[in-house]
């Protein structure tokens, strides 16, 4: 049996608000990551090709970043990855610019747009 809360005389209690139906939490599962062996290196290089399968995508060093090298590029690490992580990583690239754009401003990749011309003295 309910129970009605107490009301003045003479007025019922207002019916109380529908309460939403509890949906169960579903939580993610955690995917333990062990980064013990992990070796962290710098690149302003990156090359992708591919095969019909495989997507390779390549990242090196560029000793001259502006115009066309005269040295060769050395790639030092090379990523091999199906379609499908490939597509999974560019969703992930994606949500983590757009949050860098909303908190510090769009990223101009074209270096021509970024550079600031120089005052040049006049004789």
């Amino acid at each position: 049996m309910s129970q009605i809360p107490d009301a003045p005389l003479g007025e019922t209690p207002a019916p109380a608000a529908p309460q939403p139906a509890q949906q169960p939490q579903v939580q993610a599962p955690q995917v333990k990551v062990d980064d013990s062996k992990l070796v962290a290196m710098y690149a302003n290089f990156c090359r992708v090709t591919g095969t019909p399968e495989e997507l390779i995508i390549d990242f090196g060093l560029n000793p001259q970043p502006f115009g066309v090298p005269t040295e060769p590029v050395v790639v030092s690490q090379r990523i091999v990855t199906n379609f499908y992580t490939a597509k999974r990583l560019l969703a992930a690239l994606q949500l983590t610019i757009q949050r860098h754009e909303a908190a510090f401003g769009v990223l101009e990749t074209d270096v021509q747009k970024r550079v600031v011309p120089s005052m040049r003295r006049q004789p």
